[in-house]
């Protein structure tokens, strides 16, 4: 009888032992980037239409798929609030070191929105000890590190809607919606339901029928009344309470759109320098360009810039490098319409994909070949 006993706690044993070695396989290749991901991704989607890539190196196409399909930008839209913080810096409209109270800032701040991005960088600041105020420029670079859209819809106020989307045409880029603030977008939902007494599915069937020119007016004209009249803490509270992850489809369906060919293109004016004044640059590559700041970046590359973005559907980014042996790359990769699963493994990849794009030759004409 023990020996029977002692076989079975010995069988058991070892299925622990194997389910432990199968399962701690499994989590080491969860945990380990593999930017194989993204080619397969690319390949099997983009019959869809659901996502885009281009890129150029060394001013050829390297890759081209869906690149003049509109798709949402999500953060990556932040660019453009970049450049046009950067002219008006370099035309002296705007004082690079005013100095902004966080206060101002928390009017367009909504918690849980941003992944959490605001919060990590108040929470650098208080490391830093400005716990008040902080100079304008440092708004800017958080827009872009930390994508904060507290950040944005504060410099798109300052800037003026208008000048921003001039920006647009400046660029030439013909496939781009016009830009309104990020956050307000967010209350549509409550807004809606309080001024008609509407239900949550009551609410999700006027935003279907709602045209974009109705999202940009709505979301302007909350964007302005927060300027006086913020809403509380609780009436953030509120808000995120009601806003469903079908509401959030809906209103990221209607963040503005563009195209990879003209991210791409935009990517080529910011790894030139030719485009833009030397002053503008002076401005702009320290808020597009922080991946610098890093030691081991700068043992690759003598410059490099990028900006991503995401929703729970949506990933995308856009970035340009220059290697140490004076390689250009411009890259602008856009996806729709993800399940989870897809959301955070193209996040996930991403980044080990874009290395080795820039630093393997052999890779990059692997990318060249299995997707052209």
């Amino acid at each position: 009888m023990k020996l029977v006993l002692w076989v079975i706690v010995g069988i058991v044993a070892a299925l622990i032992l194997i389910i432990g070695v199968v399962a701690y396989r499994f989590y080491r290749e969860l945990k380990t980037p593999n930017p194989d991901y993204i080619i397969n991704f690319i390949k099997e989607h983009a019959a869809k239409g659901n996502v885009a890539l281009s890129i150029h190196y060394n001013s050829q196409n390297l890759v081209s798929i869906n690149e003049s399909v509109p798709l949402p930008l999500a953060s990556t839209v932040k660019i453009i609030i970049a450049i046009e913080y950067a002219q008006q810096a370099a035309e002296g409209k705007i004082d690079p070191n005013q100095m902004v109270s966080l206060k101002e800032l928390d009017k367009f701040y909504i918690p849980r929105t941003d992944g959490g991005g605001h919060q990590a960088w108040l929470a650098q600041l208080q490391r830093e000890q400005e716990i008040a105020s902080v100079p304008l420029y440092k708004v800017a670079k958080a827009m872009i590190a930390y994508s904060s859209n507290a950040n944005t819809d504060y410099l798109i106020n300052i800037l003026g809607l208008e000048n921003i989307n001039e920006t647009l045409k400046q660029l030439e880029l013909l496939h781009h919606d016009e830009i309104y603030p990020l956050t307000s977008i967010l209350y549509i939902p409550q807004q809606l339901m309080d001024e008609k007494n509407l239900s949550s599915k009551e609410v999700l069937e006027a935003m279907r029928e709602m045209e974009m020119d109705d999202y940009q007016q709505r979301a302007m004209a909350i964007h302005k009344s927060w300027l006086t009249k913020p809403l509380s803490e609780q009436e953030k509270k509120h808000l995120l309470k009601h806003l469903s992850k079908s509401s959030q489809k809906h209103l990221s369906d209607h963040f503005p759109r563009s195209t990879a060919k003209d991210y791409v293109a935009i990517m080529g004016k910011l790894n030139n320098k030719t485009y833009f004044s030397d002053k503008v640059y002076q401005y702009l590559d320290p808020v597009m360009e922080q991946l610098m700041e890093r030691p081991k970046n700068r043992e690759l590359f003598t410059q490099i810039g990028q900006k991503g973005g995401s929703t729970l559907f949506v990933v995308t980014i856009a970035m340009y490098a220059i290697d140490r042996e004076q390689n250009k790359t411009e890259l602008a990769f856009f996806a729709n319409d993800l399940s989870d699963l897809e959301q955070v493994e193209l996040a996930r990849n991403m980044n080990s994909f874009q290395l080795k794009l820039l630093t393997d030759k052999a890779f990059r004409e692997r990318v060249n070949t299995e997707l052209n």
